[in-house]
This record gives C-alpha cells, structure tokens and sequence, in this order.
C-alpha cells in the first residue's frame, strides 16, 4: 500500500510520486519541466486516489473468445476535482487524466502577503471567483492545491465548497508538500476531510513559507518572477 496513515495526513509514497516532487523542488528545474512535473505528480496522486480509495466490482466481460469476469473501478463518473487558482492548475490537469470525466470546480482563492501572517500563524484570504458544478451524495470531491502551507486558504475555499455540498462521498484535501501547521489547521477546521500529501515538510518560516518547500508553485509553473 503507498498510502501511509500519518494521524494529521495521508502520505502518499509510492516512488514515481516521491522521484517526481523531488525533481520539483530543485531549484535548477526551468519552468516547462516544473509545469509538466505538476502534470505527471497530478496524474500519479489520482491513480493513488484510486487504488487507496475507490472499491471495485466485479463485471461479466465477453472477450472475442468466451465469457468471463472482470473487475472495474466504481464511481470513476461520480467525482468532482475542485482547482485552486492558479498553481493548481497542472496539478488539476494530471488528475484529469485520471479522473478524465470527472466535473470541474475553480476557486480564485489568494492569501494577502501584504497584510502578513497573524500572530496564530493565519492569513487574511481574498475569495476573487467561485464556480462549483454540482455536488451530489455519490460524488468524491477533491479540491487540489499543491502547496498546504498555513492553512488559511485551503480552509476558506473548503468553507465555500461545504456551503454548496449537502452531502458527497468522500471529500480528499490533495497536496504536493504541506507543512505540519497547515494540516493540523485544516483537519481540526473541516474534520470530514481526509488529507493526502506526497510530503510533510519541516516547518513554515516567518513568512509562512514552507521549509525546504519547492518555491511558489504558481510563480514557477507560470514564469511569473
């Protein structure tokens, strides 16, 4: 199983998604290759999000031969993946290769660097644009963000997320690299969220960055410094 208990998280490990973040986080990869990173730790996640969480059933299947039983993923038509604006971006799009008929949520969702972080280790969170489908009882929703630093914005676009959803399946957190603060902050703020991040980092440093981290995602997935 690569997906470990870790009390506050999950932790994916499986080895393709450990190689791939690895790759992220040098400082010498150049924007194409971080975008495309994103992609592949997307679509790595998803299969992970499948295989740990999603039953099967058993299927008759007629070969051109004979008749017999196959197995296949149930729900595969009954998920909804939530993009955090901006550097969810091709993070969302690799799930989509695993989710390829899942519906499609965006939240324009930013932390005031300005104001800086509170005393509690909080930011204040400007919403800029919601647009969610349809959340129903058979859905899984995943609501990607690669970076889980202080929690603050993971916690005000689950706010927006909770107040369309009446009820789903499953609700998944999805990370790249988090930092322990942010999820203590998240779990304890939305416990009917199950967290999955390929890492837990050390710490956040005064600015509310995640140490060693990988940067700002979206700065380097869209050439923005």
């Amino acid at each position: 199983m690569t997906i470990e208990d870790r009390d506050d998280a999950y932790l994916i490990t499986h080895a393709l998604a450990k190689d791939t973040l690895s790759r992220l986080r040098d400082v010498e990869t150049e924007q194409v290759a971080f975008r495309k990173g994103l992609v592949k730790l997307g679509r790595i996640c998803g299969y992970e999000i499948i295989d740990g969480a999603m039953e099967t059933e058993y299927v008759p299947v007629r070969t051109p031969l004979q008749e017999t039983t196959g197995e296949r993923v149930k729900g595969l038509d009954d998920v909804v993946i939530i993009n955090v604006l901006r550097a969810a971006t091709p993070f969302v799009e690799g799930l989509l290769k695993a989710f390829p008929r899942a519906k499609q949520g965006v939240i324009s969702a930013g932390r005031d660097e300005e104001a800086g972080m509170t005393a509690d280790g909080e930011f204040p969170i400007t919403i800029d644009y919601v647009k969610l489908p349809e959340i129903g009882p058979d859905d899984t929703v995943i609501v990607a963000d690669p970076m889980l630093a202080t929690g603050s914005t993971m916690c005000a676009v689950l706010d927006h997320v909770l107040d369309d959803a009446v009820d789903f399946e499953d609700l998944f957190v999805l990370s790249a690299v988090s930092a322990p603060d942010g999820l203590v902050r998240v779990s304890e703020s939305v416990p009917e969220a199950d967290l999955l991040t390929v890492a837990i980092d050390d710490r956040l440093d005064d600015d509310g960055f995640i140490l060693p981290g990988l940067g700002d995602a979206g700065d380097r997935a869209f050439r923005t410094v």
